[in-house]
């Protein structure tokens, strides 16, 4: 049966169909074409529940990740002598923070202290994109009061690597209060290296007290605040091995014992949160192989000890392929006399061959060596980041420098105290944050540009010091060291590139 054309018949204006075209329509639309059109029914009603999942995907929020840490006293015997230290929830070093790329981490700090405390985590690399108020310092927190809290709320968008956490407050950091905070990259995202199985984590802090006086020499080392003979057992499985070493350097010689399977690869985090010493790193008779500094991938390259300065961290990789017995791990202090040494044991899985001395030597005394080594470390152009592109993509020969700061360190007497000083300025903290008094333009907190572009022959004075940048700008920074130690500088939330 074919459906006749239809008959229209015109009414005020308006086109009608017939009562012969009704019936018609009525056959139309309860025969095939029904089918069809309930095909486009479903098919519209299927591209909106679609078009809705993909808004909830794009409205979708990073995985949350929440801490709660109470920060007491409690007695450490970290020098074999019983003292007062910083515990976070009862631990010794404090808990460490594992977290992947783009997490949203909450870490709500409860102080039990007689005193203010504050938490950093930016001085050891994490960006604050757009939330400085959560950088920990003095210079944008105030301290968290005695018996009171404050949770810190932070993303750590598009980084990955071996970072720390520590007091920013006083020499609080040589009592306790630090651990590590390792972002694991995106499942999505491949690493230039074979992705670890197990972790373990160390730490290492130098132990100093300041008051007023130069910081004194420190008595000795320890690797995580362990007690002679702490162990580690290191499960065996398809991947390598993870063991983060996150060094915080205390008074006193430490052994501790890890157990490793023969043939196994172990990714090894190295991180100095000490106050003043550098330190360099070894194991006997193995390779090591660097693969991460300060959250970027490098170039591979392989040595035989590892220089590691006040607030670095490195990852290397090292493989069991010595005869099964067990080896010496070796951190001692640089640019120091006398030379302190903390051990560990390497224990190969099944052997019972004890190490055997002596040390592996330590590279000489002079910076020169350091200086050396430091210019092997080259940025793996070519590897991915945080991110799918290559972390080197940005073109740095188009940049353009629109400001030279010559920034000069000074140790200096000022009414009689030993004081540090930039370009003759010694920083004094103010009593409300730099941020919150830019941001409410609240006058009279800070001195703006009173350290000078140049270093200037004037006397150190005490000053709330702030150098004004314009937003966007490139700034050459040139450092000056003209003291008989060692320095080491951090720009807080913000990389850089050293050029010379």
């Amino acid at each position: 049966m074919k459906c006749a054309a239809k008959e229209f018949r015109f009414l005020r204006g308006h086109v009608t169909p017939s009562v012969n075209d009704v019936s018609r329509e009525k056959w139309v639309l309860g025969g095939k074409h029904s089918a069809k059109m309930r095909q486009a029914v479903f098919l519209h009603f299927f591209l909106g529940i679609l078009a809705w999942l993909c808004v909830l995907c794009v409205k979708a929020e990073d995985p949350y990740r929440f801490f709660t840490w109470e920060v007491t006293y409690g007695e450490i015997s970290p020098l074999g002598v019983k003292q007062t230290g910083i515990l976070i929830n009862g631990q010794f070093p404090g808990p460490n923070i594992y977290c992947v790329t783009n997490d949203n981490v909450l870490v709500n700090v409860i102080n039990k202290l007689d005193e203010p405390l504050l938490l950093t985590w930016c001085v050891s690399g994490i960006k604050q994109r757009k939330n400085p108020w959560q950088d920990g310092v003095l210079g944008t927190n105030c301290p968290i009061p005695p018996n009171s809290n404050w949770t810190y709320k932070m993303q750590v968008k598009d980084q990955v690597g071996t970072f720390t956490y520590f007091p920013s407050t006083l020499v609080h950091r040589a009592a306790g209060g630090f651990g590590g905070l390792i972002i694991s990259a995106r499942s999505v995202i491949s690493v230039p290296y074979p992705k670890p199985a197990e972790e373990f984590t160390l730490l290492a802090l130098q132990q100093t007290l300041d008051s007023g006086n130069p910081f004194p020499f420190p008595n000795g080392i320890l690797i995580n605040g362990l007690p002679d003979s702490a162990s580690f057992t290191g499960e065996k499985g398809n991947l390598p091995l993870e063991m983060i070493l996150t060094f915080s350097f205390l008074n006193l010689f430490s052994n501790f014992l890890i157990d490793y399977v023969s043939g196994q690869t172990y990714l090894f985090r190295v991180s100095n949160v000490g106050l003043t010493t550098s330190i360099n790193f070894r194991i006997q008779g193995h390779m090591l192989t660097l693969v991460e500094v300060e959250g970027s991938h490098t170039m591979q390259e392989m040595y035989e000890s590892l220089d590691i300065h006040v607030g670095q961290s490195a990852s290397f990789l090292v493989t069991l392929n010595g005869s099964p017995k067990n080896y010496f791990i070796v951190a001692s202090t640089r640019f120091t006399k006398p030379i302190l040494t903390a051990t560990g044991i390497l224990h190969y899985a099944g052997s019972n061959i004890r190490e055997s001395r002596p040390l592996p030597i330590g590279p000489t005394y002079h910076i020169h060596w350091s200086m050396k080594q430091a210019r092997t470390i080259r940025w793996n152009l070519t590897a991915n980041a945080a991110r799918p592109n290559p972390q080197g993509s940005f073109h740095f020969g188009t940049i353009p420098v629109v400001r030279t700061l010559v920034l000069a360190n000074s140790a200096a007497k000022i009414n009689g105290k030993q004081r540090y000083a930039v370009n003759q300025v010694s920083y004094v903290d103010p009593g409300t944050p730099l941020k919150l008094a830019d941001y409410l333009n609240i006058p009279g907190v800070f001195n703006l540009n009173t350290i000078k572009d140049m270093p200037t022959p004037s006397p150190a004075t005490l000053g709330v010091s702030v150098i004004g940048i314009t937003l966007h700008d490139f700034v050459e920074i040139i450092f000056q060291n003209t003291e008989n130690t060692i320095q080491s500088w951090h720009l807080d939330g913000y990389d850089f590139w050293t050029v010379g």
